[in-house]
């Protein structure tokens, strides 16, 4: 019987980057696969230049999202000191922000920024591998995430979880079944945060998880090269489904 893993993700502010051009920073409206993948990375202790490891890990697992609560939007407004392009290209190349910000102050621009983020936002997210064996097992990721070796965030780094993730493996005959069997200890912080009455649920794959899909998207967020930030398309299935696990 398949098995899954199944954890939560909450914060009071949490931020899935959305492709991003100019000054606005947008989220999606639940978590990307990159992310899902950066996080578990994190915490199995696979470092941002492994590519060989992360792709391996990307193309391992397929990933779902219910989100329970949607959260509210919230848009921040930044002014952030730069160097400018004289700078860039006379003197050494700036790989870190440190070394952007040993520039006299004098001499750095300052550019507007707006980053949009989610208040109050709660969602499950299930994992299941692809192929034999896994590049990591159910059981390695579980055990990570209750011991990470890396600061776990939600997006970015200014958006850590507020709450355990109670990662749990489900065995069940699809997706569908395991979302039902999942159940979270009620940590009531929860209780005050907004649900709708059913859940939106987004997943890939075209495996028969139990549940016909209403809509499918193009994603442009399996991650492929962390060196040179690049994602490649893939699709995305989504519907709705009565909000009927119980604890929070």
């Amino acid at each position: 019987m398949p098995r899954f893993l199944a954890f939560r993700l909450y914060g009071p502010l949490v931020s899935w980057g959305e492709i991003a051009v100019g000054e606005v920073r947008p989220t999606q409206d639940h978590p990307t696969k990159s992310a899902i993948i950066g996080l578990v990375a994190a915490a199995l202790g696979i470092r941002r230049n492994e590519e060989e490891r992360l792709q391996a890990l990307a193309s391992g697992y397929h990933v779902a999202v219910a989100v329970d609560a949607p959260g509210t939007l919230l848009q921040d407004y930044h002014t952030v000191q730069v160097a400018p392009q004289a700078a860039r290209k006379a003197g050494p190349r700036i790989t870190t922000r440190r070394n952007e910000l040993r520039i006299p102050r004098s001499e750095l621009n300052t550019v507007e920024s707006w980053r949009d983020y989610l208040c109050d936002s709660l969602a499950t997210v299930f994992l299941w591998a692809i192929q034999e064996p896994p590049p990591y097992t159910i059981d390695q990721i579980r055990e990570s995430l209750h011991h990470p070796t890396f600061t776990l965030y939600l997006g970015r780094k200014s958006c850590p979880p507020a709450l355990p993730l109670q990662p749990q493996l489900i065995e069940a005959e699809n997706l569908h079944m395991a979302i039902r069997k999942a159940e979270f200890e009620n940590l009531g912080v929860l209780d005050a945060i907004h649900r709708a009455s059913h859940v939106r649920l987004f997943w890939e794959g075209d495996t028969n998880i139990g549940i016909d899909p209403e809509k499918t998207f193009r994603r442009r967020d399996q991650p492929t090269s962390r060196k040179r930030w690049q994602f490649a398309d893939r699709d995305e299935h989504s519907t709705t489904i009565p909000l009927f696990r119980e604890g929070s």
